[in-house]
């Protein structure tokens, strides 16, 4: 059975669909944290705007258009972070205890 989040799927598909490079770790510094702002969260080049937002919108169906539209000082490439982002803190080992 496999461990990976139904809520992670759709995600990494639409990744898969708009990206098929795989993650580029430069990406990712368009990933900001910053103290104060949205409680030290990691957003989208200092924008308020969670990456969890972004992730939370393409969960529920929105396309990449859609957010870009919704959102206009987001570029396609921060939609890609966000889910590079996601991907980089899923990586890792499931410890299974009893």
């Amino acid at each position: 059975m496999s461990s990976l989040s139904p809520y992670l799927l759709p995600l990494i598909c639409c990744h898969w669909l708009l990206n098929q490079e795989g993650m580029r770790p430069d990406r990712l510094k368009r990933i900001t944290v910053e103290e104060g702002k949205c409680g030290g969260r990691p957003c989208l080049r200092g924008f308020r705007i969670r990456v969890t937002d972004v992730l939370e919108l393409l969960g529920n169906g929105a396309s990449v258009d859609e957010i870009l539209a919704d959102y206009p000082f987001l570029e396609r490439e921060d939609i890609l972070a966000a889910i590079d982002y996601a991907a980089h803190q899923a990586d890792h080992a499931v410890l299974q205890t009893s």
